[in-house]
């Protein structure tokens, strides 16, 4: 189930620059999605190009990895000062990690020091916490803050593919819930232990999601992303 961009959504983003962070992981699709929805979509590897863009994107993939290649690069500070700055930040599944103020479950280096994050989010998440890869699912979910995509029969639920995703355990007061997994729309319910699952959030100007919809043709996530960036949501 796929929901390409309408004639509209393809150049909502029109005029904008959407940086995508490149260390690693699925970044050439998120460039793709937002290219689709008729935004700029650049590829971020080095702070000076974090300086010209109207929104950003931490894409899926190894947070710890990203993590590391982040302090590499020099940009991991450059990224948290953006974020405190109010620079719109959308992450997906490793990139809700990465804006998370608090890991319930850090990997530790050699050295045992935990994984660091951007944070931003007044959010604590579990990684892997659906599942590992062989235990990957998808589903569909009734998402907040999608109205402008209603149709006759209001708004479609999006279609969520989790792989090796986080979930949300704790969100404080300024974070508002959009999606969360139901115990029966999981294929291995037994590791939901008969809770809804938070999958998706947002906090002002930063939107986190546990799955890809860059991975399924779900337009409308990005399509929110930029309308946040627009000032419009």
């Amino acid at each position: 189930m796929t929901n390409p961009p309408s004639e509209a959504s393809s150049s909502v983003g029109s005029g904008l620059r959407i940086g995508v962070l490149a260390l690693q992981g699925d970044f050439r699709e998120h460039l793709h999605a937002v290219e689709a929805a008729g935004a700029t979509g650049v590829g971020i590897r080095r702070p000076a190009e974090l300086d010209d863009i109207d929104g950003l994107i931490i894409p899926g993939g190894e947070s710890t990895t990203i993590d590391k290649l982040a302090r590499i690069f020099e940009l991991a500070d450059p990224i948290r000062k953006q974020i405190a700055s109010g620079l719109p930040v959308y992450g997906s599944c490793a990139g809700m990690i990465l804006l998370a103020d608090d890991i319930a479950d850090p990997a530790t280096d050699l050295g045992g020091n935990p994984q660091q994050t951007f944070g931003g989010l007044d959010i604590t998440v579990r990684r892997n916490a659906f599942g590992r890869q062989r235990e990957s699912f998808e589903t569909d979910l009734d998402f907040k803050g999608l109205e402008f995509s209603a149709g006759e029969s209001g708004v479609d639920p999006v279609h969520a593919v989790f792989i090796r995703g986080p979930w949300v355990e704790r969100v404080g007061p300024g974070v508002e819930i959009l999606a969360q997994v139901e115990p029966g729309k999981a294929t291995h319910t037994d590791t939901l232990h008969g809770l809804a699952r938070i999958v998706a959030v947002r906090s002002g100007r930063l939107l986190a999601t546990s799955f890809h919809p860059e991975v399924t043709g779900e337009k409308r996530v990005h399509e929110l992303f930029i309308r946040m960036i627009r000032g419009e949501v």
